[in-house]
């Protein structure tokens, strides 16, 4: 399946940019690998903590994280009396606050996986955003590799969009050159973050 995506999104392609067309050829196939392994609130409480920051720092933060919950489950331990102690762990106010806010929604029952995986991107999203400190970048990200949808255009992902603009014109609106990949916009993002070797966490 993933060499037939890679001949259309080829095709495609080649109706807007040759250099476009040289990307996703040197970078292709991709896959699509999901990791739905971790509860889905544990994968949301991480991605937003490792927002805006390099995957190695990310990947610090939330080790400190995981330390200072001990033996605790960390939707036990992410409640506003350890909001100074995630601080500590490197996280923002805003950060240690939407994971509060999370864990709340996951103790009360309103997010799970299996009920969101019924949902389409779109009414997934407005559930997850609804969450106080999930914007849409982080519902994307969620949508590709938590749930495996393969027609996610992540317009909020500086990486994508701008290397989208690079390689084809910055004059046309990435939005509309991407609905073109339909509906392979998620692949169209992994041939872009290859290209640039700037991988989402």
């Amino acid at each position: 399946m993933s060499d037939e995506i890679h001949r259309r999104c080829v095709e495609t392609a080649r109706e807007l940019s040759p250099l476009l067309v040289d990307a996703i050829e040197r970078g292709g196939p991709v896959m699509l690998e999901v990791d739905d392994s971790q509860p889905l609130a544990e994968r949301l409480c991480r991605s937003i903590a490792g927002q805006q920051l390099s995957v190695k720092a990310a990947r610090s933060i939330w080790a400190r994280v995981v330390d200072a919950a001990g033996d605790a489950p960390l939707m036990e331990f992410f409640t506003e009396p350890n909001q100074d102690a995630l601080r500590g762990c490197g996280l923002s106010g805003a950060k240690a606050r939407a994971l509060c806010l999370i864990a709340a929604e996951a103790r009360a029952g309103r997010l799970e996986a299996d009920e969101l995986r019924m949902l389409d991107h779109a009414e997934r999203s407005r559930h997850l955003t609804a969450l106080w400190g999930v914007g849409q970048w982080t519902a994307d990200m969620i949508s590709i590799f938590y749930f495996g949808e393969p027609d996610v255009w992540p317009e909020g992902d500086v990486a994508a969009r701008k290397t989208l603009e690079r390689l084809t014109s910055p004059r046309r609106k990435t939005l509309r050159t991407a609905a073109r990949f339909a509906p392979y916009r998620s692949h169209l993002a992994l041939y872009l973050w290859r290209h640039v070797d700037a991988p989402p966490v």
